[in-house]
């Protein structure tokens, strides 16, 4: 899916297949463009975009779709209507004329890319199923399975289940002590969700804390300025980055303990961070684990409630639901994050654990040993 937060996990196993000497297709929308030449991919423009598939939603719901749903019910709302339904009629005409033309080995999705397991069954080779956080809620995929069964049939192939995901390999990058399910379906292979630390921990006169409310969600700026206001007292030194697209002087004037920046590289930041405040985007949440460090998860939607959940069910973090946040919320739970030498411990034992998963380049060498046989 041409989305932030669901291309960009692919990128490390693009370049390592690359740099294996693979050749590599990304079928996604035209707006996702500037990451896949990035990556050294070529791209296959593929359907008409996330936010043509919103507006497709929208008149079905004539109104703002998701609107009244339970927080925990976000992804059974529009997994099986947004990813399923609309995208996989939206892009499979296209991915599948692509696959014809350049004949893969196999078909590689990310976990929301339903279009993915179709196309795999069509061009006849093996499915991977890349997640980007942890496996989905079962009734989630039995929703979803639903969703797309009459557009598989359309082709004249049944569903197998699971919506088509995890039916061949499932490349699993949630570390074991955060993985709260099993995989339904056929073989796993794990690989690590961001790169490893290059930097010790790096000491600082004051605690720093790191505040980012991801790339989807920073369109608004409010939930920086509560949080900036509810540290402004504290002992601590605060970062917050609103995003390549986002002007910082919109939270002018910024308090005397803070600095606001468009974007500055998570490995060059949390090394010097003692916690981090941020929406439970899966590039932030994996970010920060791999470097040990305690967070505040305030959940804005999709998938931001699971990762909470799994988070603080691991002793890593806490949770404040839209409902309970509050300057004093928030600065008390900052307070217990750096003061309870609990949620470091539970920190640093997920990023020993994903320090000893495999990385992109071992397990791209997996799979292409598995294609090979």
């Amino acid at each position: 899916m041409p989305l932030d937060g669901h291309i960009n996990p692919l990128v490390p196993i693009i370049k390592a297949l690359l740099a294996g000497g693979d050749d590599v297709v990304v079928a996604t929308g035209a707006e996702a463009a500037p990451v896949v030449a990035r990556s050294g991919a070529r791209l296959a423009v593929a359907g008409s975009g996330v936010g043509a598939g919103f507006e497709r939603l929208a008149r079905r719901t004539r109104g703002n779709p998701g609107d009244g749903i339970a927080p925990e019910r976000i992804n059974h709302y529009f997994f099986p209507r947004l990813f399923g339904e609309i995208a996989v009629d939206d892009m499979i005409d296209d991915v599948v004329a692509a696959g014809r033309d350049f004949e893969p080995d196999l078909v590689l999705f990310e976990s929301y890319t339903l279009v993915g397991p179709l196309a795999a069954e069509l061009l006849g080779v093996p499915g991977v199923t890349h997640m980007v956080g942890p496996l989905l809620d079962r009734q989630i995929l039995d929703l979803a399975n639903d969703a797309v069964s009459p557009i598989w049939r359309t082709f004249g192939r049944d569903v197998p289940g699971c919506a088509g995901l995890h039916r061949d390999v499932t490349l699993q990058v949630c570390p074991p002590s955060l993985e709260r399910r099993q995989l339904p379906a056929g073989s796993a292979l794990a690989m690590r969700p961001t790169p490893l630390p290059t930097t010790a921990p790096i000491a600082t006169e004051r605690p720093v804390v790191y505040v980012t409310f991801g790339t989807f969600f920073s369109t608004n700026l409010e939930p920086f300025r509560v949080v900036l206001d509810a540290l402004a007292g504290e002992p601590v030194e605060v970062v917050a980055t609103v995003g390549e697209k986002q002007d910082p002087t919109g939270l002018m004037p910024f308090p005397a303990n803070s600095r606001v920046e468009r974007f500055i590289p998570q490995a060059d930041l949390l090394p010097s961070c003692s916690a981090v405040v941020h929406h439970g985007g899966a590039g932030t949440m994996f970010g920060a684990l791999a470097h040990g460090v305690p967070q505040l998860i305030i959940p804005q939607g999709a998938d931001n409630f699971e990762h909470a959940a799994i988070c603080e069910a691991a002793g890593s973090s806490l949770t404040l639901r839209p409902g309970d946040v509050s300057p004093i919320a928030i600065a008390d739970a900052v307070g217990r994050l750096l003061d309870e030498p609990s949620f470091a411990a539970s920190s640093r034992r997920a990023a020993a654990e994903i320090a000893t998963m495999p990385g992109p380049a071992e397990t791209a060498g997996t799979l292409r040993a598995m294609i090979a046989r």
